[in-house]
């Protein structure tokens, strides 16, 4: 009897360490949301404060976004040399120094330096999630696994929902009524009221610095098993012995343009809708929920994804399902006009949120030895999210703000293409059909699951 009460007691305290380790990184995965998806209130609140043009005001996108091109293989590295526990110290820390960036920006509105806190919050965010992304498969039994990464998702989803609320709820309360007053003031009165509201960003941002920097002391002083950096490949497939380069896996290159043109599209359905409704005459104390509402759709299909793949519904076809949505939801949000239109811009959250975990597992298929820089290449797809919303605002100049929308047409046409054929051309091997949940993470920043970017 003693020795079974010993073998529960260090179950028991076994178990309570592992939930206090997935508490931790579910922490982690509320600060990848929270902090990810801020454009869509920095935006609008940065082309009032520094007097931006539509185009101008998109580089907020881009600075946040191309940090992830630049670091994908950089990321690996870091982590090497510092290991993963403090590898995700030393990335929440950089992102605190980012955030520490936007004070200064804000007492000078120099728009240089907001651009240069949000590129530096990227690239500390690229050094956390390769970081913490392993964890999700060791921190519990491999079985219980999706389970997981399912809750990491939902901690992720969550955090992109209230961020635009709670930071619009404190930089953007007075903007309509400062946007109708800044046309009837001298240049003196004018410029005292936009440093007036440049500032709003100082207190939440400096409590966001903080935080970060008490995350990152956490991080450091837990418990967080530390992890083999050289985690080892799976073996190349039979019918792709002979291929010598990376190169020679067209669909995982097809698969690279495929995701470049799904993040796009993913950031523009969050980071444009704000304007969009402002740009409608919708005040934006009330546009500044709308990407709220494009995350909770983005949720919903987190969570249909769950529970319908692989049980009910293949991969490919929950692809082409998501590529056909998005085609129809683009159609209607451009044909219609006012809420409705607005609506279906909102419901391309959920057209989205199955693209990520379905191409993954395509393009990485069959890849053995080549799997790790396979995977840098997928992360440095995520480029697109920097480089498509600049698009769209060039576009809401040349025409407006509802027919830039068009640009994303041809993007849901080419992931359709991927989901029908692109993945098939060069492969010989079966496609992955089993849980995304399973397939093992690596230290360049592979995502399982359902977890967002």
């Amino acid at each position: 009897m003693e020795t079974v009460s010993a073998e529960l007691i260090i179950h028991t305290a076994d178990t309570k360490k592992s939930n206090r380790n997935i508490v931790i990184i579910g922490l982690l995965f509320f600060v990848f949301g929270f902090v990810t998806w801020l454009g869509s209130v920095l935006i609008p609140y940065l082309r009032i404060a520094c007097e931006l043009s539509s185009f101008e005001s998109y580089f907020v996108a881009f600075s946040f976004y191309i940090s992830y091109t630049v670091m994908a293989i950089p990321s690996a590295w870091v982590l090497k040399k510092t290991g993963f526990k403090k590898g995700m110290s030393t990335g929440l820390l950089i992102m605190a120094a980012g955030t520490l960036f936007f004070i200064p920006a804000a007492l000078t509105r120099a728009y240089p330096l907001f651009l240069l806190g949000l590129f530096m919050q990227g690239a500390g965010l690229t050094i956390l999630q390769t970081a913490a992304n392993p964890y999700i498969t060791i921190l519990g039994p491999r079985e219980s696994a999706a389970k997981r990464i399912s809750v990491m998702g939902i901690c992720n989803g969550i955090a992109g929902v209230i961020a635009p609320i709670i930071l619009g709820a404190a930089i953007l309360r007075n903007a309509d009524g400062l946007n109708k007053k800044l046309a009837t003031f001298n240049l003196q009165q004018k410029n005292e009221m936009l440093n007036e509201l440049a500032r709003l960003v100082i207190l939440p941002y400096a409590i966001m610095m903080i935080t970060l920097v008490l995350l990152a002391l956490l991080i450091y002083f837990s418990g967080l098993p530390e992890l083999d950096a050289d985690i080892e490949d799976e073996p190349i497939t039979a019918p792709n012995t002979n291929k010598k380069s990376i190169f020679h896996f067209p669909h995982l290159l097809i698969g690279v343009i495929t995701l470049f043109l799904y993040v796009g599209v993913e950031v523009i359905a969050v980071d444009t809708i704000t304007g969009y409704g402002a740009s409608l005459n919708i005040a934006l104390s009330t546009a500044n929920f709308f990407a709220s509402f494009t995350i909770v759709n983005m949720l919903i299909g987190y969570i249909i994804g769950i529970i319908c793949i692989p049980k009910f519904i293949k991969q490919e076809d929950a692809l082409k399902i998501s590529a056909v949505a998005g085609i129809v939801f683009a159609i209607i949000a451009l044909s219609a006009t006012g809420y409705t239109s607005i609506t279906f811009v909102a419901l391309l959250g959920l057209a989205n949120s199955l693209v990520w975990p379905s191409i993954w597992p395509l393009a990485i298929n069959g890849l053995g030895k080549f799997t790790k820089i396979g995977s840098s290449l997928l992360i440095m797809a995520i480029g697109g999210g920097a480089v498509l919303p600049l698009l769209y605002g060039r576009l809401t100049e040349i025409f407006d703000t509802h027919t830039a929308y068009f640009i994303v047409l041809p993007c849901y046409c080419m992931i359709l293409y991927y989901a029908i054929a692109g993945h098939k051309i060069g492969t010989s091997s079966r496609p992955f059909q089993g849980k995304p949940q399973h397939k093992k993470n690596i230290i360049h920043g592979e995502k399982s699951g359902f977890l967002n970017h």
